[in-house]
């Protein structure tokens, strides 16, 4: 799988987080990367990949919809998403976690989107 808003930089921490996550349930990432449509208000801050199934990701998906949720995204999926002007998700070149995704998920189910 080979999605161009994810870099291989990124790509090989998302794994290192996966498989540090499948040993360790307390695990708590930052996000590694933030995607987002640009004309859809949807967001999605990822921590980690299945060292299994590349194509999955794991993180805060944030639908635009008021009810941001903490789960497994397709990767497949995400770049075949379009917005209303028909434009593809992005990743956000200037986006440095600043927290762990806990505390983002928090922040977003106080806000009712992700604040990132």
């Amino acid at each position: 799988m080979n999605n161009t808003f994810i870099t291989d930089e990124q790509r090989i921490v998302l794994l290192a987080n996966g498989r540090e996550s499948f040993r360790n349930a307390d695990f708590d990432p930052a996000p590694v990367v933030k995607l987002f449509t640009p004309d859809a208000g949807a967001t999605w801050l990822l921590t980690e990949m299945d060292p299994d199934d590349h194509d999955h990701a794991f993180g805060l998906c944030d639908l635009g919809l008021g009810m941001p949720e903490i789960g497994w995204v397709s990767l497949s999926e995400l770049a075949s998403v379009r917005g209303r002007l028909g434009l593809p998700v992005e990743r956000d070149l200037h986006f440095r976690a600043e927290k762990r995704l806990s505390v983002y998920a928090r922040d977003a189910r106080l806000a009712g989107r992700i604040v990132a």
